[in-house]
């Protein structure tokens, strides 16, 4: 699995004229899945997510997570992040999981983000055309991935 985590001060998501996600302070979560992604992927990547000391402190630090603010979530699904670019203009997605692989490990890792949080995640639609908003706060913006633990 990768994800970009973008620290925000707040995020949205529209689908039509239709708002279907809206946080304030924390973080959106752009998640693409590959077939070779397990629970043991999700298992890393939220412990890391909700754990990951990227908010100010008093002193204006990077000391404080996701969870120490009280912050909110919001995850997207977004493919294209397993996009290759190797070969002439036009991006490969074969390394995307088709979402009869993907939709079931997407719901799982967020139910276990909504586990670990505390709270109620956020989210977009799978495989909607979504309009992403977002004021990313820093700007913070930090990409993970679950295969080579960085």
């Amino acid at each position: 699995m990768k994800v970009v985590l973008q620290r925000v001060s707040s995020a949205s998501v529209t689908i039509d004229t239709e708002i279907v996600a809206d946080i304030q302070k924390g973080l959106l979560v752009l998640v693409g899945v590959e077939d070779a992604d397990t629970q043991e992927d999700i298992d890393w990547l939220v412990n890391k997510i909700t754990n990951i000391r990227i908010f100010g402190d008093e002193n204006d630090v990077m000391n404080l997570s996701v969870k120490d603010i009280d912050g909110d979530i919001i995850v997207v699904s977004q493919f294209t992040l397993h996009a290759s670019t190797k070969k002439g203009n036009r991006p490969s997605y074969i390394k995307a999981s088709k979402p009869q692989v993907s939709i079931p490990l997407y719901e799982s890792f967020v139910k276990k983000i909504e586990i670990d949080l505390g709270k109620k995640v956020q989210t977009g639609v799978f495989g909607a055309d979504m309009k992403v908003l977002l004021l990313n706060d820093g700007p913070v913006t930090i990409v993970i991935n679950s295969k080579n633990r960085e």
